[in-house]
Order: structure tokens, then C-alpha cells, then sequence
């Protein structure tokens, strides 16, 4: 019941000789029903859990919403060190696999060849990784940090020169190479067990190496198990969160209001959206979404370069480079920090969102990737990130700033709504009602390509790691998406969303453990692989 158009990995492509000795074969403990073709216990399990667990925030929201705050605080204040010198010790591993021997190894084999091009390779990462937070903060994080929104990076006096440098610097920091590294980590080892052995590609395979075959019992169960659940609360989480910035954004620009009846439409717009993408596959949907979305931000970038702040911003580049260098070791340290409010609040928080969507993220660049050496595949996961956050934060940021300095808009005053900051800032350039249409169109889709890539996971995870499965069970998770993301911000609203997020951030606590090992499994599974 494939779609005939989707590209999926043909069974001749599967390797060979490479493969490790197991009797288990993909989707043997598989299901069929209603049309779908699913892993027992996994698929049951984490239905199961999503659907009570989204049903006590939605009937019990205030107790529901103190309970997962309080956990996603204590984890944040208790243990910041871990949370940093994890992603430290990630980003390390990284470089060693890069420039070791290790680097020259070819997911998929010697002879396996890229399944996409380079373009639509690097579109389909931004997509599904980071590309719908470059646009919501682009503008939003620099000028919080520098006016003093909510703290100020190393407790630095706000609207100083140095407020500014830290202010860009800080962002490019969240979003450069630390998460990427993360989600590297993950994509890496799932491509290659996938690819190099033979696996099936869902999250337990990446631990072959160290749970052997116990890795198809409850141990394997419960890692997919909580993959699927911090996938799809991440997703229906922004999916909303988003909901409610695009509607700002078109309240802002015609007057529609941002009620709970336009945030309702958008939803049910974008899963419509992402169901047709998704049935359409990775090569004729995800794909063509991707490069669409890579052109239109391309589009909206050299736009704010002309139109902003052009000499400033071109001279950024190199300044907020070595900013960013600099700054990233006194960024990371966690100790005697003054501004424990605004790293706790900002820097531990990011990083355990990171950590929280890397099954998602890091599978679906696993899924794309087969072909590329490993230093082929650090190099675009790693650096081609940190030059495209460099230029992106810089673009926006500067005007932004520049506006704060200047007088201009209601920037000046300060930040009373993220959700707003890139509209506030656009208002006052040329065309601003066509830049900010474009800005919110952009949006939307970045929402519809995580919304897809996210349930092509969640699918091949909850069917036991097998590519082919039935167009039916896509559709459910496409449309599970929604309806958690409608039924929350109907019964709880913002309050409810807020709750699953400080869920999801909990989470990423147990799975940060769970990455370490991950790079054990990964470096055991590379050695045998050269000593084959």
C-alpha cells in the first residue's frame, strides 16, 4: 500500500556482507489492522500513553501544569551541568569521528551513491531541524537579550555595546553547533546500523552493539517507546505554539484576530497540508516542501540585508563569528554564573529541547543521508548549520537591534511579545505588508515540513522499522498531531500547550543518558565495521 511515488530504500540496496547475525527480522512482531501495519507493543503502548497523558492535561490543566512545571524546573536547576558537559562531551565525539579514519566509512557501503542532491539534502535538514525556530527568533532572541526581556546573557548591563555583541553572539551560540551535534549524533548512528547493518531504522537499533539482542525485547520497547512520545508532544507543542504566532501574525496584518477560531483553522490548514505531503512521500512531498521553504527564507533574508541595516549587518558576520567563538566557553560554563535566571531560563532550556527532539530530528536525517561518508555527513550536519545561523541571526537581529538604538517602531519599548518581534520589526521596513505575508507564509510551511518529516518517524518507529508502511498509518499520525494540538488549546489553551512543553523538556533529562551511550554503541559498531 505504498505510495508509488515516494522513494524508499529497495530491498537491493539493504547491505550485504556487513550485516550482523540476528534472527530478528523487520517487522516481525508486527500487526496488521484497519489497514495498518504496526509494532506490538510499541504502537499500543505509546497511543496509550499520549491519549491519557494529553487526557489528564486537558481535564485536570492546573494540576497537570504544576506537576510537569515543577519536574521540567527541578530538572533545569539540578542539573545544568549535566545537560552542558553532555552536549560538550557530544560535540567532542563529533569532531574525533570527523577527523579520525572513522570519517571515511560510507553510510550504506562503499558502493551506495546519495539518494538526494546536496540542495535538497541541506533544505531537508533545515526543515525538520531547526528552520521554524530561525524564524520565529531570528528577531525575537537578539533584541530580548538586549533590552533585558527575561535576563541578560552574563548578567551584562542591557543597551551597551557589549549587550549587543552578547546579545548575537548568545543566540548564535543556541543555535550553532550544539544542537546540530546532538541531532548528529543520533542521525549518524541510526543511518549507519540502518544502512551499514542491515537494521531496522527506529531508534533501538542505534544499541545493538551493547544490548545485543535483548535490544528487540522490553529494553528496545521502552527506548522506542519514549522516542514516539517526546516526538509527537514536540510536535503537537509547536504545532500549537505556532498556531498562535501565526494568527498573531495575521491579526497584525489584516485584522483577522488571533482567537482561538483562527489558531483552530491554521491547525486544521497546516495537518491538511502535512497529510498530503506525507502520502506523497519524502521524494515528491517532504522534498519539494523543503526547497520551497529553503527559497522563500532566501527570499526574506536578502530582503531585511537590503532593506535593513546593510553595512552593519555585512560587517556582523565576521564580528558575530569570532563573538561567537569566544564566547561559547564562558556561554557554557556553568559555574558561579550570575545569571543563573537567564541560563537556566534560556541556555539549560534549549539545550534539553534540543536533546528532546533529536529522536525526531536526528532519524529523519538519518533517513535522508544514506550515501554520504561520515565526514561528509558531520561536515553539513556540523559547520554548514553555524555559517547559516551566523548570517540568519545577524540579518535579523542587527535590525532589530539597530531599530531599539534608533527609535524606530515599537521595538524601543521593549519586548512584550515574542510572537510579534518579527512583524514589529518588518512594519518598519519597505513593503511591509508583502514582507510580513511572506514571513507568515514561511511559517506555515516550516510547520507543514516538520509536521510531515515528524510523522514519516513516528511512523516508521511505531511499525517496527520498516520504510514501507501502509499510507493509512502516515495519515494517522499527521492527523494525531493535530487533533492533540486543537483539543489541548480548546480545553486548556496556552496553559495546556505549556504543560506538555515543560513535559517534553522533562524528557530530555532520561534521553540525554541515553545519547552518551548512544555514542558508546556508535564508536563499538564503527570500529567492528573497520575491522571487518
Amino acid at each position: 500500500m505504498t505510495n508509488e511515488n515516494e522513494e524508499l530504500l529497495p530491498e537491493e540496496l539493504a547491505p550485504e556482507e556487513s550485516a550482523y547475525e540476528t534472527d530478528y527480522t523487520t517487522g516481525q512482531d508486527n500487526i496488521e489492522f484497519l489497514g495498518l501495519d504496526i509494532h506490538n507493543p510499541v504502537f499500543f503502548a505509546s497511543a496509550a500513553l499520549i491519549l491519557s497523558f494529553a487526557g489528564s492535561v486537558l481535564l485536570f490543566p492546573d494540576s497537570a501544569g504544576g506537576v510537569l512545571t515543577d519536574a521540567r524546573d527541578w530538572t533545569l536547576l539540578h542539573f545544568d551541568w549535566f545537560f552542558v558537559l553532555a552536549t560538550n562531551i557530544i560535540f567532542l565525539f563529533c569532531l574525533f569521528l570527523g577527523f579520525s579514519p572513522l570519517g571515511k566509512i560510507r553510510l550504506g557501503g562503499p558502493e551506495a551513491r546519495p539518494e538526494f542532491g546536496t540542495l535538497s539534502w541541506l533544505s531537508m535538514l533545515f526543515s525538520a531541524g531547526v528552520g521554524i525556530g530561525m524564524v520565529f527568533y531570528g528577531a525575537a532572541e537578539p533584541a530580548a537579550y538586549y533590552t533585558d526581556w527575561f535576563g541578560t546573557p552574563l548578567d551584562v548591563a542591557p543597551r551597551t555595546p557589549e549587550a549587543e555583541r552578547l546579545a548575537l553572539s548568545a543566540t548564535i551560540f543556541h543555535w550553532g553547533v550544539t544542537p546540530w551535534a546532538v541531532y548528529a549524533v543520533i542521525g549518524l548512528a541510526l543511518a549507519f546500523f540502518t544502512f551499514n547493518k542491515g537494521l531496522p531504522l527506529t531508534i533501538r537499533s542505534a544499541f545493538y552493539p551493547l544490548l545485543g539482542e535483548r535490544v528487540w525485547g522490553w529494553p528496545g520497547h521502552i527506548i522506542d517507546l519514549v522516542a514516539v512520545v517526546a516526538t509527537i508532544f514536540g510536535l503537537a507543542t509547536s504545532l500549537g505554539l505556532g498556531a498562535k504566532q501565526a494568527a498573531s501574525g495575521l491579526d497584525f496584518l489584516f485584522g483577522v484576530g488571533s482567537g482561538l477560531t483562527t489558531q483552530i483553522i491554521l491547525i486544521m490548514g497546516i495537518t491538511a497540508m502535512a497529510i498530503f505531503s506525507v502520502v506523497r512521500g519524502l521524494d515528491q512531498g517532504v522534498r519539494i516542501l523543503s526547497n520551497i521553504n529553503v527559497l522563500i527564507a532566501i527570499a526574506l533574508l536578502i530582503f531585511v540585508i537590503i532593506a535593513g541595516p546593510t553595512l552593519a549587518i555585512i560587517k556582523g558576520y565576521g564580528a558575530n563569528t569570532l563573538a561567537y567563538v569566544t564566547d561559547s566557553v564562558r556561554l557554557s560554563n556553568w559555574i558561579g554564573r550570575e545569571d543563573t535566571e537567564w541560563f537556566h531560563g534560556w541556555t539549560i532550556f534549549y539545550w534539553a529541547w534540543w536533546i528532546s527532539w533529536s529522536p525526531f530530528v536526528g532519524m529523519f536525517i538519518a533517513r535522508v543521508s544514506r550515501g554520504r561518508t561520515i565526514r561528509e555527513f558531520l561536515l553539513a550536519v556540523l559547520a554548514v548549520p553555524v555559517v547559516v545561523a551566523v548570517i540568519w541571526f545577524t540579518s535579523f537581529g542587527a535590525t532589530a537591534i539597530d531599530q531599539v538604538k534608533s527609535g524606530v517602531g515599537e521595538l524601543p519599548n521593549g519586548v512584550t511579545d515574542v510572537s510579534l518581534v518579527l512583524f514589529q520589526m518588518l512594519e518598519n521596513l519597505p513593503l511591509a505588508e508583502l514582507s510580513s505575508f511572506v514571513a507568515i507564509l514561511l511559517l506555515i510551511v516550516f510547520f507543514v515540513t516538520s509536521s510531515d518529516s515528524g510523522s514519516l518517524v513516528i511512523d516508521s518507529i511505531t511499525a517496527g522499522g520498516k520504510l514501507h508502511a501502509p499510507t493509512p498509518q502516515r495519515i494517522f499520525w499527521a492527523t494525531m498531531e493535530g487533533l492533540i494540538a486543537i483539543v489541548l488549546l480548546v480545553g486548556g489553551g496556552s496553559a495546556a500547550l505549556s504543560s506538555l512543553q515543560a513535559g517534553a523538556i522533562t524528557t530530555g533529562l532520561p534521553f540525554t543518558l541515553v545519547l552518551l551511550v548512544c555514542c558508546v554503541s556508535l564508536y563499538r559498531g564503527l570500529k567492528e565495521e573497520t575491522a571487518g
